[in-house]
């Protein structure tokens, strides 16, 4: 039986998309990661920069392949590795890249992440698979992540 216990918050300050153009599986883009912070049960610090790679489908899914870092209070470095799908009917996705307000509930927004780090006291979040819901704004994304127990 699946259990989930929460695990961190987070507000990742993001910059503008830029397209790869249209590839055989679909628009490539790449938006970068600025900053941000993060808390939850026994954490908090801030986002590091990293990049978000997508894939923007011809089925209308978006694959999110997100790439950063957390400095953690304490000063631990963990690396973040967020992977998975973004997707809704198509006038709420437009909304979205209007950089509209959009109720999260309205499209789907769901990641898979891993943690790697080399720091005692976070060394435990090298065993921790974390499912999150996220919400889209013009220039932030948030995601409310859960550990799977």
């Amino acid at each position: 039986m699946l259990r989930f216990e929460p695990l961190m918050e987070l507000a990742v300050d993001v910059g503008e998309m830029v397209s790869l153009e249209e590839g055989p599986l679909g628009e490539r883009r790449v938006v970068a990661i600025l900053g941000g912070t993060f808390e939850g049960p026994g954490l908090d610090g801030e986002v590091l920069p990293g990049a978000d790679w997508q894939l923007a489908r011809r089925d209308g899914v978006l694959e999110i392949d997100a790439r950063y870092a957390l400095r953690e209070r304490s000063g631990g470095i963990v690396r973040v590795l967020s992977q998975g799908y973004r997707h809704g009917p198509p006038e709420v996705l437009a909304a979205l890249a209007r950089g509209e307000a959009v109720d999260p509930a309205a499209y789907f927004f769901r990641t898979v992440m891993r943690f790697e780090t080399g720091h005692e006291r976070l060394a435990w979040l090298n065993r921790v698979i974390a499912i999150a819901s996220g919400a889209r704004r013009a220039r932030q994304v948030l995601l409310s992540a859960h550990s799977l127990l």
